[in-house]
């Protein structure tokens, strides 16, 4: 049960079931994240205390790097159903404590959409995760235009987490991707679903980009402005503007001063979220970040939960002390 100060809402919260650490011993994870601590061993139990020392209601569930896509079509189906499943039975057993963005064997097109099916439809996720890339291909590949059809058709609420792509993960060696290659992936997606048209095409995907959306709130100038920009604006018709600003960014290792300015610069408050990347980070880091920040106190809690609940409306029937 949440605590009488737990009210915040943070989007990104990893877990990790038997089956994904399992699945993350396989060389092609790479071993970077199983290594990590926090994550061999974490449990139910870890994740709800540092939610309880840090005024969390409710953690948003989800996969970290490299998600569904470590083996076979038909391994990869069978990791996502069980991943999806057991977060549903955390959030049926923990009332109000726990939601799902629902992992998918992309770039299993086929698959994906049978587990879009099941997670939106027999699970009641609360929306989908993907991750920025996908090997060599970025979500605005047309090869994934099935997908952004139906979830452009039910309305849904995309997390996308970054990744580093087969071609730039170890570019300098001794320079961890989740330092370099995930916020710049974040840019690569980004700009792959607005210049493939797939931002303007369908419009009614949420999208929720981490990390304050890598670096493109410092980038935004250059892609609206730059003349190499200009082919592209045909499949941008309300503006490349409007897109970036429509989309939502959670403050995810990216609530420092320098950070969320570039941020405020570009999105309204409207379109931010709390995040923590538990394990890997504490929430603590982030609402310390953005309460020094010094924003009017109505906009940190539309951030802490009011956002939140906007694009998740069961929130506001669990809110529990969100009063503090």
């Amino acid at each position: 049960m949440a605590t009488g100060n737990s009210w915040r809402v943070d989007v990104h919260h990893h877990f990790y079931p038997p089956e994904y650490l399992k699945a993350l011993q396989n060389p092609a994870a790479g071993g970077e994240s199983i290594s990590m601590p926090g994550v061999s061993d974490w449990t139910i139990e870890h994740t709800l205390a540092d939610m309880n020392n840090n005024g969390i209601a409710t953690a948003i569930l989800s996969l970290s790097p490299p998600g569904c896509s470590l083996g076979g079509p038909d391994e990869n189906r069978g990791l996502a159903r069980a991943c999806n499943e057991f977060a549903v039975r955390a959030v049926r057993e923990h009332p109000g404590r726990f939601g799902l963005f629902a992992a998918l064997p992309m770039p299993d097109v086929e698959g994906s959409l049978a587990e879009i099916a099941n997670a939106l439809d027999v699970l009641k996720a609360d929306g989908v995760q993907m991750m920025t890339s996908y090997g060599n291909q970025w979500p605005g590949d047309p090869a994934f235009e099935p997908v952004f059809e139906e979830l452009n058709r039910r309305k849904a609420l995309v997390f996308i987490h970054p990744h580093a792509p087969a071609c730039c993960g170890n570019l300098i060696p001794w320079v961890p991707a989740a330092l370099l290659e995930y916020p710049h992936d974040t840019n690569r997606c980004i700009m792959s679903l607005m210049f493939s048209g797939t931002l303007s095409r369908y419009p009614d995907i949420r999208f929720i980009f981490c990390h304050g959306g890598g670096s493109m709130p410092m980038l935004s100038g250059r892609v609206m402005h730059s003349g190499t920009n200009k082919r592209f604006l045909p499949l941008v018709p309300k503006g490349i503007e409007y897109e970036l600003k429509k989309l939502h960014y959670d403050i995810a290792i990216a609530a420092y001063r320098p950070s969320l300015a570039a941020l405020f610069a570009l999105a309204p408050v409207s379109q931010v979220l709390l995040g923590s990347d538990f394990p890997f980070h504490s929430v603590r880091n982030a609402v310390a970040g953005l309460d020094a920040y010094g924003l009017p106190e109505a906009d940190v809690r539309a951030i802490y939960r009011g956002n939140a609940e906007r694009l998740i409306p069961r929130l506001a029937a669990t809110a529990s002390g969100n009063s503090q």
